[in-house]
């Protein structure tokens, strides 16, 4: 089994990689929901029955194929600092970081695939992909939940499809989502009607880290809210041609500024190359928000395209939990923000100077379309 620090040496393989889209669609993420006949929901069980259960799944999920070498852990062997890094990473969830006896995480090496045991539901199932691949994430998930339906007794009914402890996701049991990058909506000031409009149509639109969080890094997670009555199929191509429309109004609209407001996009891009190759304190809202205008810039070709990855890096690991993993004790607020700080000087040192001169010159830069 991988242990955590091996797990903590290498970014997630959909962070080092880029996918279709990958300028505006950082991540693809399919999760599933299942539970087992027979034993409580986990909400409802006593600490006993849930440790039996864990007992149950925990090895077969071990087994999988996927799973070879993977890293597994019950949560109550872990510290809330390690937790909190694989909420960080998308890995878990908050809601699972909190959760004690009878609850484990299994994930496999690339940390494209993690199953949670004993979280809202008895497994809860995710596969991430970097760039714009529902599919290619659902199928991945699907071969891993196929396999272990064949040797769990699932609760499943015939008219209300695979039983889950919130009624809002009976039916498949499938939550499927995309993180978008989008500074043009939000500089142009369209966010809103946008996320309006994706509401209307039964879509929900949350935060860098789900239900309730908020939208730091101009990252915006879109996914379904109805599961029930349709299949995994059809809801992923509704979803994924919101999610196309979104990336077109993305791409208008960063035109739309270049086009109207070019003075406006260099000083904020520009404030932001100056402030974080320089800045000795910086808090985790104001770090996350300038690296998004930077990889905006990245985007308009005023920095290199590598730069792109290097920023998508940094998104996480200038989070609080990795910030102590790297120093190795517990921070205050005031020691987080000096190491973040120093942390960002040192991996941007080698970016470029930006390149003004398409901006200014008002020529557009070659998007891709």
């Amino acid at each position: 089994m991988m242990r955590f620090s091996t797990l903590l040496k290498k970014p997630a393989e959909w962070m080092r990689t880029s996918g279709p889209d990958h300028e505006i669609v950082m991540t693809s993420r399919i999760r599933l929901a299942r539970n087992l006949m027979g034993h409580s929901f986990p909400g409802w069980a006593r600490k006993e029955e849930r440790l039996e259960l864990m007992a149950e799944v925990k090895p077969l999920v071990e087994d999988l194929a996927e799973m070879k070498e993977a890293f597994s852990e019950e949560m109550t062997n872990l510290s809330a600092i390690e937790k909190q890094v694989l909420v960080e990473r998308h890995l878990i969830s908050r809601e699972h970081a909190a959760k004690g006896p009878g609850c484990a995480t299994v994930m496999n090496r690339k940390q494209t695939v993690s199953i949670m045991i004993n979280e809202e539901d008895h497994l809860r199932m995710q596969s991430i992909q970097p760039g714009l691949q529902l599919m290619r994430a659902y199928r991945a998930i699907d071969g891993i939940d196929s396999e272990l339906e064949s040797r769990l007794d699932y609760a499943y009914d015939r008219r209300y499809g695979y039983l889950t402890a919130c009624p809002t996701n009976l039916g498949t049991g499938m939550r499927a989502s995309a993180m978008l990058h989008l500074p043009g909506l939000v500089l142009g000031d369209h966010i809103n009607q946008t996320i309006q409009a994706a509401n209307k149509i039964g879509l929900a639109v949350r935060g860098l880290y789900g239900e309730g969080t908020e939208a730091l890094a101009n990252l915006f997670q879109i996914s379904n809210q109805t599961t029930l009555g349709r299949s995994e199929e059809e809801i992923i191509e509704d979803l994924e041609k919101v999610i196309r429309h979104i990336i077109q109004n993305e791409k208008n609209a960063r035109l739309k500024l270049l086009e109207d407001k070019p003075t406006m996009l260099q000083d904020q891009i520009g404030r932001a190359y100056a402030i974080l190759r320089h800045a000795h304190i910086i808090p985790s809202k104001e770090a996350l928000n300038l690296l998004s205008l930077i990889r905006l810039g990245s985007d308009l070709g005023v920095f290199g395209q590598d730069d792109r990855d290097l920023i998508n890096m940094l998104l996480t690991e200038i989070q609080p939990a990795h910030l102590q993993i790297e120093a190795k004790r517990k921070l205050d607020a005031e020691e987080r923000d000096i190491l973040r700080a120093d942390i960002i000087r040192r991996n941007l040192k080698g970016l470029s100077e930006p390149r003004f001169g398409d901006l200014l010159s008002g020529r557009e830069p070659e998007l891709p379309m």
